[in-house]
């Protein structure tokens, strides 16, 4: 029985490795080619120091391993942070060399050499951006669960994919003809960009793990200072994952398309989903924010009447 328990462990601990070691080496992989492609399209070499972000991923791993029981952090990982350190700023410079691009063809009188070139780069740039997205969601799967169930990790990788089909969304409107060349508006959506690329850090399926203290004495009850520390304690946690799609991507991006369509008379296939999709991500997340509150403050006024009758 002794043997059996020592050996589930080493597997676990192995597993823990592993999954450690190929999903870093992953990033480590694509955000190479990302920095190589950045560098390869402005000819500016100074921009290999964003490969500092990806060799610190060896160092996090060490520190992660040592200082983690389950190989991952529960609420934020730093692992991404520091891809997406690499990752982000090589997608400016090549949206920003595109934007370049896209300029000198308006003022050029003959640019049918550089249309071509121009749509060869463009065609790169999404690609590398779509596999960016690609990349982070099959990375998460790769990663250590940490203290996520299964079911919990296959809710993560389902919110990443609705993430990644939003963000890439924004990617392309920057591409509309009315506004291609706009240079606050790329930027603008840039910004928006980052933004809602780094809730990939955030574990949004770990849940509150409060423990109420516990009494020697049952009939004993909570002091006010406890019970108000459990509620805000639970209600803090889960509204803040509630809210973190709001703020982070729904509200901005829905501003965003909203600002497009009314002032830069953008609008595509895509457009009206997308802002009915933000509209209702919006309205379903405040709601439940709203509901999660009542309810705690029924539990609260209920624990606090439970105390005044014990006393």
């Amino acid at each position: 029985m002794a043997i059996t328990s020592k050996f589930n462990r080493m597997k676990c601990q192995c597993r823990k490795i592993l999954g450690a070691i190929f999903s870093r080496l992953f990033f480590v992989l694509h955000g190479t080619i990302m920095v190589g492609v950045a560098v390869a399209f402005t000819g500016d070499i100074t921009y290999l120091i964003l490969l500092s972000g990806i060799v610190l991923l060896f160092i996090e791993m060490i520190v992660t391993l040592k200082m983690t029981r389950h190989g991952e952090w529960k609420w934020f990982s730093p692992m991404v942070f520091l891809y997406l350190c690499s990752i982000i700023p090589s997608i400016f410079v090549m949206e920003l060399k595109s934007l370049e691009f896209r300029k000198n063809i308006t003022n050029l009188t003959n640019s049918e050499c550089k249309e071509s070139d121009y749509k060869e780069l463009s065609t790169v740039i999404q690609c590398v951006e779509e596999l960016t997205i690609l990349v982070l969601i099959l990375g998460r799967w790769m990663m250590p669960r940490g203290n996520m169930s299964r079911d919990q990790l296959a809710q993560l990788l389902l919110i990443y994919l609705a993430l990644g089909a939003d963000i890439l969304d924004i990617l392309e409107l920057m591409k509309e003809p009315s506004i291609k060349t706009n240079t606050a508006v790329i930027v603008v959506g840039l910004c928006l960009f980052t933004l809602a690329v780094l809730q990939f850090t955030i574990v949004l399926t770990q849940t509150s793990s409060y423990s109420p203290p516990e009494r020697e004495d049952t009939k004993q009850s909570w002091s006010s200072s406890e019970v108000k520390n459990c509620i805000l304690h639970c209600c803090s946690s889960d509204v803040t994952q509630m809210m973190t799609s709001v703020v982070m991507q729904d509200g901005p991006f829905l501003i965003y398309r909203l600002y497009l369509v009314t002032r830069e008379d953008v609008f595509n296939e895509s457009m009206l989903f997308f802002i009915c999709k933000n509209i209702l991500a919006v309205i379903i997340q405040v709601y439940r924010a709203v509901v999660f509150i009542c309810d705690e403050n029924k539990k609260r006024k209920k624990l606090k009447q439970a105390h005044v009758n014990l006393e």
